[in-house]
């Protein structure tokens, strides 16, 4: 959590983390979106849309474990 060794992290760390955050965000929120939109423009059945959004979110959740990860080395 804190630096110990009073270094600031470099551009490019900094970039990949923002990147990695956004990108967390970014497949969170299409999932919601494609459980929740009820007119979404791609047909779909109810339960393959519900399972393609739980897919979606998960996979964001496991893209955040594994920036918290690299972050901690």
């Amino acid at each position: 959590m804190y630096n110990t060794n009073n270094q600031q992290k470099s551009p490019q760390k900094r970039f990949l983390l923002i990147l990695g955050l956004v990108m967390f965000g970014f497949y969170f929120v299409l999932g919601l979106v494609i459980i929740f939109w009820k007119d979404f423009p791609i047909e779909m059945s109810s339960m393959l849309r519900i399972l393609f959004g739980v897919l979606l979110i998960v996979y964001s959740f496991f893209r955040f474990i594994r920036l918290v990860q690299v972050r901690k080395d």
